[in-house]
């Protein structure tokens, strides 16, 4: 079952295939450098998958981020695992124009409470580019840690530690 989370301003919801587009061209863009990217259409999709296909897998998985006020679709927001990921990783993405708001941390830490809540997980961690300090301050508004020690996805990744 794929949880339907709600905070103060936006909706977070199962991904859907109308989703897609959106996410395809964050993916291709500059902007997915702090990511692995640019991604061609094949390993977007891919990558989209792989965050739905987790809920199935793990129990846990993405969901998108909708703006209560207007209904759009801003980023998303999710908790991964498998084989490429040393340990759960609790991750974000905003479209373009959304940044700066305070949506990724809104986001973030109302599916890291639920992680906590409803699977007792506790700790996960975020794995980032090193050159993404947007994310690092997310991270650290979220009382996260850099932890230089940790498994890293990436050998260049920096990684903050989550205690839930």
């Amino acid at each position: 079952m794929i949880p339907t989370l709600s905070t103060a301003r936006l909706r977070l919801r199962a991904p859907v295939p109308d989703d897609f587009p959106a996410y395809q061209r964050l993916m291709a863009s500059p902007r997915a450098r702090f990511m692995g990217g640019p991604y061609n259409l094949r390993m977007a999709w891919g990558i989209f998958c792989h965050d739905a296909a987790c809920w199935t897998l793990f129990g846990h998985g993405a969901l998108m981020i909708d703006l209560h006020s207007t209904g759009e679709c801003v980023g998303q927001v999710g908790i991964s695992a498998g084989p490429l990921f040393p340990e759960k990783e609790l991750g974000w993405l905003l479209y373009e124009g959304f940044e700066g708001s305070g949506f990724a941390t809104e986001a973030a830490a109302a599916l890291r409470d639920w992680a906590r809540d409803s699977l007792q997980l506790t700790r996960l961690v975020s794995y980032m580019d090193p050159q993404n300090t947007a994310s690092a301050r997310v991270a650290e508004r979220l009382g996260a840690v850099l932890d230089p020690d940790a498994p890293k996805q990436d050998p260049d990744d920096l990684v903050y530690r989550h205690i839930l």
